[in-house]
């Protein structure tokens, strides 16, 4: 029998799995904190050390030494990937914990990385100051908080500058690989059009892959990219 995703909620709350796949976070950013902070004290790197794909293709579109954002990046994969290409690259996570894990992975490599420890609802996105923001499976945003980070994101670009944004769509509930686990937290086309109405879309489209990335995303997934630059 083929479910739909709202079936799939309900599961998921029955069986336990929904809390399983994502902290629960449901009045704002940083109820999820202390679940975050567990997830990533736990030995190795939770979404592995490899950069996100989809980031590692788009890196063609970024002229050399980049003022690069990367939003919720967590321990550091795609940050320290992004200034090894040359880029120069400023990052923010919520969590301290895996904040201190990507300075240690930027160390190890060499890198010099401006981290923070910041919430997206915390960050100053100041006007017109990055050529790229990377914002890669930040979906523990609400509806209600979305218009804010994405308003934000799309300040803080320069005229010309890039969006580069990965995450799930509904259909990922079907197969449960990854993801937040909540059909009101996934992406649609529409939405993000919605969302950044001034956008000319480079690339926007739903398609399906096989993630290898860390422990927790594993497997068949259904995904969304999109790359927005901001006239």
């Amino acid at each position: 029998m083929r479910h739909t995703p709202a079936t799939l909620i309900a599961q998921q709350h029955m069986t336990g799995k929904l809390s399983d796949m994502t902290p629960s976070a449901p009045h704002g950013f940083n109820d999820a904190l202390v679940q975050w902070n567990e997830r990533f004290s736990r030995p190795g790197y939770l979404f592995g050390l490899e950069p996100n794909a989809f980031l590692v293709r788009q890196g063609a579109r970024l002229a050399r030494s980049s003022r690069v954002l990367c939003v919720a990046d967590g321990e550091g994969r795609n940050s320290t990937w992004l200034a090894a290409q040359g880029h120069v690259v400023s990052a923010f996570d919520v969590s301290s914990v895996a904040v201190e894990k990507a300075r240690t992975l930027a160390g190890q490599r060499g890198l010099a990385i401006d981290y923070q420890v910041a919430g997206v609802d915390t960050w100053e996105w100041e006007a017109q100051q990055y050529d790229a923001v990377a914002a890669i499976f930040i979906q523990f945003a609400s509806p209600a908080q979305r218009p804010a980070l994405f308003a934000g994101m799309w300040r803080t670009l320069k005229s010309g500058g890039l969006l580069l944004i990965q995450g799930y769509t509904p259909k990922q509930l079907e197969y449960g690989t990854g993801g937040p686990g909540r059909l009101e937290h996934l992406y649609t086309a529409e939405m993000l059009r919605e969302l950044l109405p001034e956008a000319q879309w480079l690339e926007l489209a739903e398609h399906e892959a096989e993630l290898a990335e860390g422990s927790a995303h594993r497997g068949r997934s259904a995904l969304i990219d999109a790359v927005a630059r901001k006239p």
